[in-house]
């Protein structure tokens, strides 16, 4: 649905290492680094998730990333995680239609980002 989000982070480095192990599981890998930050994203696909380094307080996002299959959903919890996100509901269905499957965590800034999968198990 987006082409591209951008936002800062306080802590670049973390913030990168974070988005890069918790995004893994669907692929997604640095597409372009720049002095100041960083454009990840999956080869084939035109949306992209921009990180740079600022000293602004931003205020907290809700950012929901799309995997294909609910175990892509399950591997991102486990490995945002590991990379040191705060749980904020595990995988499981939603009440938002029958086959909303998603995972939320809270990231390095207390963003809210979510993993979600529309298809049947």
């Amino acid at each position: 649905m987006f082409d591209h989000v951008k936002f800062g982070v306080s802590d670049y480095p973390a913030s990168r290492e974070f988005y890069l192990k918790a995004l893994a599981p669907v692929g997604a890998q640095p597409l372009q680094e720049f002095d100041d930050g960083i454009e990840i994203g999956v080869e084939g696909n035109i949306a992209t998730l921009c990180l740079f380094q600022t000293a602004e307080k931003p205020a907290h996002l809700h950012i929901a990333f799309v995997a294909q299959t609910r175990a892509q959903v399950d591997a991102f919890y486990r490995a945002a995680l590991a990379a040191g996100a705060q749980d904020n509901g595990p995988p499981g269905l939603r009440r938002y239609h029958a086959n909303y499957y998603a995972a939320f965590v809270i990231g390095p800034d207390g963003h809210n980002i979510e993993m979600v999968c529309h298809q049947p198990e």
